[in-house]
């Protein structure tokens, strides 16, 4: 699946993504936030909706600026929407395992040089 908005806005955005890709060797397509699946009633009376459970709706849950967004999903996007998500909670997680690695590791150089 491509995503390709158009426009300066999108084409900033890509290039600011793309430099910081190229220098932290980020993987390119990780999504953050969550994905959830809801129900919806349509407010049809007659729809099988109306007294059951609702239409089945996906939407990505994510930060952006300290703004939460919420995004609709089309249901043949959710397979790889969910696979991109779970990677990147995966590098994100590998990545605070990093930072945290090196602030022990400097406490102990620390330590040992009695500085």
């Amino acid at each position: 699946m491509k995503i390709a908005p158009k426009g300066s806005p999108a084409a900033r955005l890509r290039q600011r993504k793309f430099e910081l890709v190229r220098r932290f060797k980020i993987p390119a397509d990780l999504l953050p936030g969550s994905l959830a699946e809801t129900h919806r009633r349509c407010g049809k009376p007659t729809c099988h909706c109306a007294t059951g459970v609702g239409h089945p709706v996906w939407s990505l849950t994510f930060m952006v600026g300290g703004n939460k967004r919420v995004e609709r999903i089309p249901e043949d996007w959710v397979g790889e929407v969910r696979r991109r998500v779970e990677a990147g909670r995966e590098f994100k997680q590998a990545v605070a395992e990093v930072f945290a690695a090196n602030a022990q590791l400097l406490a102990l150089w620390r330590r040992q040089t009695g500085r």
